[in-house]
């Protein structure tokens, strides 16, 4: 398994990153079921650290969440065998079902572009 962790360095500010997600996983994180939001490496992607504010939106709705840790995998076959299901699509969705999550909003060539699991702490909710 090939897992890059992105650390914040002493020179490092934490930054505000904002990122849209869907109703179920909006809810799911609100409620503190989801606790790891996984995003292929686009740019601003690749920006997140640990440390930083994640503003996610949904519609009206906005969480504000902390950064715990950013793991980096070479795919979602192997981001699942490391990371627990049950934090990524909330306690009822397995691996298969959350494969099968995965592929329906990413196809398959944007995997190319790394998988990483972001790890969060809520801090609040309005909306």
């Amino acid at each position: 398994m090939n897992t890059e962790e992105t650390q914040v360095t002493d020179d490092q500010q934490p930054v505000e990153h904002s990122l849209t997600i869907r109703k179920p996983y909006y809810d799911l994180i609100a409620s503190g079921n989801k606790s790891i939001e996984v995003r292929v490496g686009y740019p601003k992607i690749r920006k997140i650290t640990t440390a930083d504010t994640l503003r996610i939106t949904c519609g009206d709705d906005t969480l504000i969440t902390r950064v715990t840790a950013v793991r980096q995998y070479e795919s979602f076959s192997a981001m699942l065998d490391a990371e627990d299901p049950g934090a990524i699509g909330g306690p009822d969705m397995g691996h298969d079902e959350l494969m099968a999550a995965i592929r329906d909003i990413y196809p398959r060539e944007k995997e190319a572009l790394g998988v990483f699991a972001l790890h969060l702490a809520l801090v609040e909710t309005s909306g």
